[in-house]
This record gives C-alpha cells, structure tokens and sequence, in this order.
C-alpha cells in the first residue's frame, strides 16, 4: 500500500501516558514542599528580627544604665579626690611656711657655713702644683668642722621637713594623676553613652573584643582607688603634729667661730704672700724667654728673607738652562756657560739646603722655647689663678666681720689691725 504522506519521529525513547501523570504528580509534590518551606523561613525570620531588635534595644538601654552608674562612681571617687587633693595642698602649703620660717632661723649660722664652703670649694678650683693640702686649707675644714656642729639640730629638721614634703609631693603626684586618669575616664564614658546608632562618627573597629594589654578587673581597680585614698590619709594624720615640731625645735643660739676665723685669715695672707712671691719669680722667667723668643724670630725671619731670595737666583738660572736647550744644530753644545750655569745652579740648591737646616734647627730651638715658655705661663697662670682664688677667699670672708670687726678701709690699715700694731704706731701731728 503506497503512502501518501512521510512521518518523522525523534530516534528517542517516549514515555507513556502514566509516566507523564507522574512527572505531573512530582512536580506538584516538589512545589508545595519549596512553598512550605519558604513559608516556614519567612515566619523563623520574622521571629528572630522581632528578637534580636528586642534583645538590641535592651542590651543597649542596659549598657546605658552601666554607663551611668560607672560615671556617677567615678564622679563619686573624684570628688573624694579633689577634696583630698586641696587638703593636701593646704598642708604642703603650711609646711613649707614653716620650713621657710625655720631655714630664716638657720641664716646666721648658714652665711659663715656658706662661705666656709664656697672658700673650700674655690681653693680646690686651684690647677696644678698649686692644689696642695697647705695651712689654710687645713684651717679651714676645721671652721667647717665646728659649723657644721652647731648647725646639726635645725639642719636635720630641715632635712626631715624636706623629705616629709618629698613624700607629700610623691602622694600629690599619684592624686593627681589618679585624678586626672577618673576624669578622663568619665569623659569617655560620657561621650560613650552619647552615642547611638544616628551618630555620623560610629564605625567598624578591627578587634573590638580583644583584652588591652594593661588592662585589670574591676575589683583591683577598687583596691587601687582604696590604696590610693589609704595613702594620702595616712601622709595628711602625722603632717600637723610634724609641723608642730618644727615650731618646737626651731630654736637655736649661735656658735662663737670668732678665734677659728682669725686663724684661717691669717693663714690665707701667710700663702697669698708665698704665692705672691713664687709668682714674681715666674713673672722674670717668663720675660727673660721671651725676649730671647723675639730675638730668635728675628734671626728665623733674616733667614727666611735669605731663602726667598735665593727662589729667584734658581728660577733665573734654571730659566737660562731651560732656554740653552733650545739651541739649533751644532750649536747645542756643553759650552763653559752651559757648565757655569749648572754649577751656579747645584750651588744655590746646596745653598737652599743649608738655609732650611738651619730654619729647621731655628724652629726646633724656637719651638724648645715656646714649650718652657707654655710650661712657665702655665706655672705662672696657676699662681695667679691660686692668689686671686685666696684673694677672692679672703675678700668674700670680710662678709663674715660684723660689730667691731667690719672690714678696715685699706689693706694697711686692715694689716695694723691685725698685727696688733696699732699701739706702737706713733701719734699722727
């Protein structure tokens, strides 16, 4: 039977009509689960929106709370701080009043200790073979010796009330910065607790959870403050009955140094004269080489002068040799100018050769003067520096003289007074 009509199938297998309606089947089944559990996660999500902005809210309403709280105690620690800190001050105030009033009792005693010291000090300044253990530096320690004796007493309550307010000052110091840590602290924490979500400067913070490195729980930080309070209490209780004590002790007469003072003046005018002296002595040694300095700079400056003549006689005759090599043919012959000149030349090298051995042994004699002369200078600068430094003791002693041993008008006339020589004097017309 022929066809009128060709037919074409995919070379696939085709499923049956029960296939189909379960395909169907599946993909219903499919859909309503997917729907189910879309269904399901919107209501958890809802759920757990509706939590955490609850749980935000409440954690954020009670770290507010905490916050304040916090501010208020440290407002509290604070306050006690300053009240401390003020009383504290009106002690180390007071105190130093009456350290100031017992130093005030110490200045008759301290101007001779002061310039004994300085006296001491200044001759020890003395360089050289000038810095000797001599009769004035003896008689002086002993004066010092017998001032510090009398001034024991008030000095060792100057010392304690210096170190009380040392102690003070350390206990201030720690309130103080304690004090300003609290009110650094309550700042922060204020403008922690002005913040919220609406605020422009908030953002992510890398290791917002980590632990500072110095950071200590809450109850060493009480302990802290405890101690702290603790100290300064303890600093302020004994600070009124010490400041009493130096009321009681601040009295004390003074020392008669009169006999020891005579003494040490008379021994810094006995080695001011010694040095005086010694000094002339190196004054002379001193102008004697340098005249002879001068002279022998004079000789090195001739010789010099000799010197630079003889440069242009060689430039000269080196000149002339150079200009004979230029001779044409036969005519650059060894000729008695040619061996004239180099003679004169050789003459005037060995000529240089003698002026500068002999600059040279100028130099080196000179140089031998210059060193005794610096050696001698410096002799003779020590003893200047040693008699203006016993000069200078002796002067800043008169400080001392007071009544009816104020120092005299003049030398001579201190010199009388002192030799007791007034009496043999005769009578002025």
């Amino acid at each position: 039977m022929a066809k009128s009509v060709t037919a074409y199938e995919k070379p696939i297998p085709h499923i049956g009509l029960p296939d189909w309606y379960a395909k169907q089947w599946e993909i219903q089944q499919t859909a309503d689960t997917r729907r189910g559990d879309a269904l399901d996660l919107r209501n958890s999500g809802r759920l757990i929106r509706a939590e955490t902005r609850i749980r935000t809210e409440w954690d954020t309403y009670m770290n507010n709370a905490r916050l304040s709280d916090r501010t208020t105690e440290l407002s509290r620690w604070r306050e006690l701080f300053e009240a401390h800190l003020e009383h504290l001050e009106s002690e180390m105030r007071h105190l130093r009043n009456e350290k100031c009033e017992t130093e005030r009792e110490l200045e008759n005693l301290n101007l001779p200790l002061q310039v004994t010291a300085e006296c001491i000090s200044m001759r020890d300044c003395r360089r050289g073979t000038e810095l000797t253990y001599d009769e004035p530096d003896i008689e002086l320690k002993k004066e010092l010796c017998i001032l510090e004796g009398a001034k024991k007493l008030l000095t060792d309550r100057v010392q304690a009330a210096w170190e009380k307010l040392n102690r003070l000052e350390e206990v201030k110091f720690t309130l103080g910065l304690d004090l300003e840590n609290k009110i650094e602290a309550i700042n922060i924490d204020k403008g922690n607790l002005n913040l919220d979500v609406t605020c422009a400067d908030i953002s992510y913070k890398p290791n917002a959870l980590r632990i500072p490195k110095n950071a200590i729980s809450y109850e060493a930080w009480l302990d802290h403050c405890r101690h702290v309070k603790h100290l300064a209490d303890n600093e302020l209780s004994d600070t009124y009955n010490f400041r009493e004590a130096l009321q009681v002790t601040r009295q004390r007469s003074r020392n008669d140094i009169k006999a020891q003072q005579d003494l040490t003046d008379f021994a810094l005018r006995k080695r001011i004269y010694q040095t005086e002296k010694a000094r002339n002595e190196q004054a002379w040694q001193k102008l004697k080489t340098n005249k002879e300095m001068e002279e022998l700079l004079k000789e090195l400056k001739q010789l010099e002068d000799a010197l630079n003549a003889k440069i242009a006689a060689v430039k000269c005759a080196e000149t002339r040799l150079e200009n004979r090599i230029h001779r044409p043919g036969y005519e650059l012959c060894q000729d008695e100018p040619e061996l004239g000149l180099k003679n004169e030349v050789l003459q005037l090298q060995q000529t240089k050769e003698d002026l500068l051995n002999k600059i040279n042994c100028t130099k080196a004699t000179f140089n031998g003067l210059e060193a005794l002369l610096i050696r001698i200078e410096k002799n003779l600068d020590d003893k200047e520096h040693s008699l203006m430094t016993d000069v200078m003791c002796l002067d800043m002693r008169a400080r001392l003289k007071t009544g009816d041993r104020t120092k005299l008008p003049n030398e001579t006339d201190r010199n009388i007074e002192l030799t007791n020589l007034k009496k043999q004097l005769p009578l002025e017309p």
